[in-house]
């Protein structure tokens, strides 16, 4: 099948819905976007951004990957944060991870997996990082949840690290990077208690989230 009939029918019931609630929102949207938020997810299909926080089209930049992961060499991710700064002007960003997420599982297994291994080279450095906390977890399940949170709280860090962050925060611009994570098993968001505004606090906020895992 060659044209996804489904998905185009799909997207005219849609866009009649907004259109009948709303009818100046798609000519209001086609003249700009002025998100607050950039989100930063993983790929994950069930973990769809706008609908976790009840926001309409153009109320939230969205960068995915998967495992919701920044890499300082990553120039799409850089790209999308610098566009969102210091264009879009955006207050907050938000670094979501979710319980279960398939990255961080495969990170933790002694398995190949192919070209993912590369991109989740930096997780598996996380869970040696924290081998001991984590081995002694004994469910599996758990285990690979704690990761997931370890994981976010370790991106917040990577995120306030990053020249653009760093060169907004210089120039007095208000940003605030927070670390959450989704539940798939009842669809609520649970605050890891990152929350950075300055690069002054970066290491303090990282050391008091890990320590509220731990405690």
């Amino acid at each position: 099948m060659r044209n996804l009939p489904e998905l185009f029918e799909a997207n005219r019931r849609w866009a009649t819905e907004i259109q009948r609630a709303n009818p100046d929102f798609f000519p209001a949207l086609s003249q700009q976007q002025a998100p607050e938020y950039l989100w930063i997810g993983c790929s994950d299909s069930r973990v769809p951004a706008n609908q976790i926080v009840g926001l309409l089209p153009g109320s939230l930049f969205v960068h995915r990957n998967v495992a919701n992961l920044i890499h300082q060499t990553d120039l799409n991710c850089l790209s999308v944060m610098q566009y969102a700064i210091e264009v879009l002007r955006v207050r907050h960003i938000i670094v979501c991870g979710h319980y279960g997420c398939g990255g961080v599982r495969a990170a933790l297994d002694d398995q190949e997996h192919g070209l993912i291994d590369n991109w989740l080279r930096p997780l598996k450095t996380l869970s040696r990082n924290h081998a001991a906390a984590l081995h002694a977890i004994t469910d599996l399940a758990a285990r690979v949840d704690r990761l997931c949170e370890l994981n976010v709280i370790e991106q917040v860090r990577n995120v306030g690290e990053t020249t653009v962050v760093q060169r907004a925060w210089q120039h007095g611009q208000t940003l605030t990077v927070h670390g959450w994570i989704y539940g798939l098993h009842d669809g609520l968001l649970r605050d890891l208690g990152i929350c950075v505004t300055h690069s002054d606090e970066i290491e303090q906020q990282y050391a008091q989230a890990l320590g509220g895992l731990h405690s």
